[in-house]
């Protein structure tokens, strides 16, 4: 009786162990590889720096993005049930970071790929330090970040030297691609010149 109730017991023990193992999936981001990287949303070319942000989704694919603000229209855009995890990068060290784990600070005026104006960080005393040593910016964690107004200095985009319409109200697919815009850029100087 007691050989049969210590089988029991052990055959439950390795049920609950694999089950365990299953149900937890564990994500990691991927190497940047500026070659072949684009942004998921703006598909401008992904810097490895750290303004880099990426999603895994549960089926294991990596989208990448350029600014933490892509990677916001994104979940807006795609919601968050598919997400597996996200990843931002420390900005002194460039380490990927989960993005509930990390902290961030925003300012308009803070210089990043597509002027959304947030940086993460690893320690809150970084965070800190950097906004001590900017002489600006407000310190925030991803909880607060979930209530951000996520607007564009479009004063800075204007001054981006590469950039074209990166409107995020549009649909991502409605975003012009480097050609079309530069196009559309020597049409409008050439009726310009005749006015």
């Amino acid at each position: 009786m007691k050989m049969k109730r210590w089988t029991v017991t052990a055959m439950l023990v390795i049920v609950i162990t694999v089950l365990a193992a299953c149900g937890k999936q564990e994500y990691k981001p991927e190497a940047i590889n500026e070659e072949t990287d684009r942004c998921a949303i703006c598909n401008m070319a992904v810097k490895d720096d750290q303004y880099a942000t990426q999603i895994i989704t549960t089926d294991g694919q990596s989208l990448k993005f350029d600014d933490i603000g892509c990677m916001n229209t994104w979940k807006k855009e795609n919601g968050t049930a598919t997400i597996g995890a996200s990843f931002v990068r420390d900005y002194n060290s460039k380490q990927w970071l989960n993005y509930e784990k990390a902290y961030y600070v925003y300012d308009q005026s803070l210089k990043t790929p597509m002027a959304y104006g947030i940086v993460s960080f690893e320690k809150k005393e970084d965070a800190e330090s950097f906004v001590k040593e900017q002489g600006m910016g407000k310190l925030m964690t991803a909880e607060e970040l979930a209530f951000h107004s996520w607007e564009v200095n479009r004063d800075m985009m204007q001054g981006h030297e590469d950039s074209h319409d990166h409107s995020h109200d549009m649909d991502s697919k409605e975003h012009m691609d480097q050609g079309e815009h530069q196009a559309q850029e020597e049409h409008m100087d050439k009726e310009d010149h005749h006015s």
